[in-house]
């Protein structure tokens, strides 16, 4: 036994020098872990970046107000993306022009010539054949992508009938009965996805933006009674609440860079639509249901509207009487 174990001793002996050889400085572990870790990173963003493109090849998507500076982006995505594009908007020339430059440079081997349909929510007599022309496209919708959006700031009082109910076809009667008419298509096929690019207004409400409000908190209340009613037909329902678009940032002629997950620092002066588009990409592929793009301000307003009311209301009174007195303040030289 006394042999045995001297004998183990002086074969471990050389063992443990050599690792200890091998051991790195406790400075380089810090380090080297953050370069692991990145590493790791990499590889993540790379591979979800292929996964992204790959998820909606061949899928139908559909895209209102695909000439607006969101629905640029989401167009150039999904293009890339190798999805069948229908591509809706109110001018033609736009809608052109949108062709041309997602197919000037584009790999035919790769990806498909868009659909183009005229679609106007202000005219809410034309959705029936809206819907027909879409279904013709190619038979059935993957995903429809509800992108349109009317915006105004006015007091109550100075917003007339009229002008209410223009902004709700746009924001609700639109965005609901397209979503009605390619459900059909949906149902048939035991598949689908729909999006809806709201605002943050659909969940609280602002002075001075009343018709909007009203007309997002509608859009939002609907689509999420019809995300219950056609879970069991397998379709999913998805709602995008933004803060306001910083529509400054939007460069159609320039390349989609690739967007990371927004920081706070991204949504302080509004969400870029590169942005906000990479965000629906994700929506689609990770099948979220409710996605909230905001910086802490309206996140804890939003927790405030719940928790404490009355303390919400307060502070926004607040801010419009401020409002108010700054606009009375008249500049003067002294």
């Amino acid at each position: 036994m006394e042999v045995s174990g001297s004998i183990a001793v002086t074969l471990t002996d050389p063992l443990l020098s050599q690792l200890q050889a091998m051991a790195l400085p406790s400075v380089m572990v810090l380090p080297l872990l953050i370069v692991i870790a990145a590493g790791i990173y990499y590889i993540y963003t790379e591979v979800i970046h292929f996964m992204s493109k790959s998820l909606v090849r061949n899928k139908v998507v559909v895209i209102t107000d695909a000439v607006s500076g969101v629905g640029r982006e989401c167009a150039q995505l999904f293009h890339k993306g190798g999805a069948r594009l229908v591509l809706c908007g109110t001018s033609w020339d736009k809608l052109e022009s949108l062709y041309d430059s997602l197919t000037s440079d584009a790999d035919p081997r790769e990806t498909f010539a868009p659909k183009l349909v005229i679609l106007d929510f202000s005219d809410m007599d034309s959705i029936e054949e809206v819907v027909a022309e879409v279904g013709d496209c190619y038979g059935c919708v993957d995903v429809l992508i509800c992108n349109s959006s009317m915006k105004l700031k006015a007091p109550v009082q100075s917003v007339s009938l009229e002008l209410d109910r223009n902004i709700m076809d746009i924001n609700y009667f639109g965005p609901s009965t397209l979503a009605k008419g390619v459900l059909p298509m949906m149902i048939s096929r035991r598949s689908g996805h729909i999006v809806l690019v709201n605002s943050i207004q659909g969940r609280l409400a602002v002075p001075f933006r009343s018709s909007y409000a009203a007309s997002k908190h509608a859009a939002q209340a609907f689509f999420d009674c019809l995300r219950a009613e056609v879970e069991e037909y397998g379709i999913l329902v998805s709602t995008i609440s933004h803060t306001f678009i910083n529509a400054s940032a939007t460069m159609p002629s320039a390349p989609t860079p690739p967007a990371p997950t927004p920081s706070d620092h991204q949504l302080t002066h509004g969400v870029r639509p590169s942005v906000l588009a990479n965000e629906i990409m994700r929506t689609v592929n990770r099948k979220r249901k409710e996605v909230l793009l905001a910086h802490p301000i309206p996140r804890v307003a939003l927790y405030l509207r719940s928790l404490f009311p009355s303390f919400l209301f307060a502070v926004v009174a607040a801010g419009v009487k401020d409002s108010a007195l700054a606009d009375q303040i008249i500049p003067h030289d002294i």
